[in-house]
């Protein structure tokens, strides 16, 4: 028996008013929830709407179930034990751009849709010259919207009070900001009219955020269990910590609309969500980054088993405290005590967080969430972070898609995959050749914003780590460098 309305009989049917780009396991475990419990607690009235980003069939097996699932919410609060099986219902229906791109654009002519959501991974805000208005549909996540946006100005006449609330939840900086400027860019490359220009700045209002739920996904070793103990089948059945922290950063107007805080949700309204941002992007998020290739590359699967093992687990926290802790400007006693909740966190016995779901799109996220300690550890210090620079040639080699003689399924802009593909693919077992790839790695200056070869030291440092992980074996150069 499939989860659906008739199985879930406290079933209700909201006014679509939220538009989500993105299917995942984070969304509907973080901002899915929060609509759901101001649908429970504060009458908020919303339903969503979600937009698939990509060319697959999630969406209509979402519709399948109405657009229900189940969220287990796992982990100790104040030596609380929280264990919560929650049925989620607050989305409506998902549609796909790819195939349903008419309807994609009617919704944009609901006069109720007040609200665009999305998380498109840190690849996702990015400008895409090639998009063009009459596209079906643009490349972009910006282009998608842009189209969106100049067909609900078109058809609501520059109506005003039909501007939407963007709270984008890609971790990078300014996420808001840099969506309404590519935005706007696009406008301009169309060719569009200045007024509609006029509606995009004065209409719509475009929030940075900042978003914190640690999401294992689909539970899938004990989803056989757990769906008999339900009662029912749930294919979109997602497991997540019950720490949660969304920051949201602009006009206080918002919170009236989007009044999270006032059913106890940890929903801050701030000024300045840069210090939030900082830490948790730089801690939380670059040790997670750090991890997957170090640690799935030694033999490990899961986020736990690498901070509970004897290396790895010296290693990461290693590289926490000596490395990305004293790159930061932050109060030295304030940075370690949030670390040192991180990795409570990471060893939250409740939920099984697998590393490979969190190495999609490694390379923008090694851009967004290390690179930046390693430039300001170099600038503090005048040397390199071994620890950080060891994981970034694990990276390297966690793209040659093997290991241990399995097959890693790789998941990345296929741009990045390709260019990987043809290094490893040419690979004659030289170190020179090693090095070469090194350098064709750091080369990547549309990925970095420069040419990491220039940085004195680094590319015979990362070339001497991916020697040690290619000839010896990652063990050896782990334990080689935590000695």
């Amino acid at each position: 028996m499939q989860l659906n309305k008739s199985v879930y009989r406290d079933y209700k049917q909201y006014p679509e008013r939220i538009i989500q780009f993105g299917d995942g396991n984070f969304l509907r475990a973080f901002t899915d929830w929060i609509v759901h419990k101001m649908n429970e607690e504060l009458d908020f009235n919303s339903g969503i709407l979600v937009v698939g980003p990509r060319k697959n069939d999630r969406v209509y097996q979402l519709n399948n179930q109405d657009g229900l699932y189940t969220l287990l919410l796992k982990g100790i609060e104040k030596g609380r034990l929280i264990d919560e099986k929650i049925v989620i219902n607050s989305i409506t229906r998902g549609i796909h751009t790819y195939r349903d791109y008419d309807e994609y654009l009617r919704v944009a002519e609901n006069p109720d849709i007040r609200f665009m959501i999305s998380n498109t991974t840190e690849a996702g805000i990015a400008y895409d010259g090639e998009d063009r208005l009459e596209d079906r549909p643009q490349k972009s996540f910006p282009g998608k919207v842009a189209a969106f946006l100049y067909r609900r100005y078109r058809h609501f006449n520059g109506d005003k009070t039909k501007g939407l609330i963007f709270l984008p939840c890609e971790l990078i900086d300014k996420n808001g900001e840099k969506l309404k400027e590519i935005i706007l860019r696009l406008a301009k490359d169309w060719k569009l009219e200045e007024d509609f220009i006029r509606w995009i700045k004065e209409a719509n209002l475009f929030y940075n955020t900042l978003v914190d739920r640690i999401v294992p996904g689909y539970p899938k070793e004990r989803s056989e269990r757990i769906q008999i103990e339900l009662g029912y089948e749930d294919k979109f059945l997602v497991e997540g910590e019950h720490f949660h922290l969304w920051v949201i950063e602009g006009p206080k107007e918002i919170r009236e609309e989007f009044p999270a805080d006032k059913i106890g949700l940890n929903v801050l309204f701030v000024d300045d969500l840069t210090p939030y941002r900082t830490r948790k992007v730089r801690i939380l998020n670059g040790a997670h980054t750090a991890m997957v290739p170090v640690a799935y590359l030694y033999g490990l699967d899961t986020v736990r088993e690498a901070v509970d093992d004897e290396v790895v687990g010296e290693f990461i926290k290693s590289l926490i405290f000596d490395e990305i802790v004293p790159a930061m400007d932050f109060p030295k006693e304030e940075s370690e005590g949030f670390a040192a909740d991180v990795l409570d966190r990471f060893r939250n016995p409740f939920i099984k967080h697998y590393l490979m779901s969190i190495a999609l799109n490694s390379m923008s996220k090694f851009e967004t969430r290390l690179l930046p300690s390693i430039l300001d550890y170099i600038e503090r210090n005048g040397k390199l972070p071994e620890k950080l620079v060891f994981s970034l040639a694990a990276l390297i080699r966690f793209y040659k898609g093997e290991r241990k003689g399995e097959k890693i399924d790789l998941a990345d802009n296929p741009e990045y995959l390709e260019m990987f593909s043809e290094l490893w693919g040419n690979y004659d077992g030289t170190k020179d050749n090693l090095g070469q790839i090194v350098e064709k790695v750091l080369g990547l200056d549309g990925l970095w914003k420069m040419d990491l070869n220039q940085i004195e030291g680094l590319k015979a440092l990362v070339t001497g780590y991916l020697i040690d992980i290619e000839k010896k074996g990652i063990e050896y150069a782990v334990k080689e460098l935590i000695r």
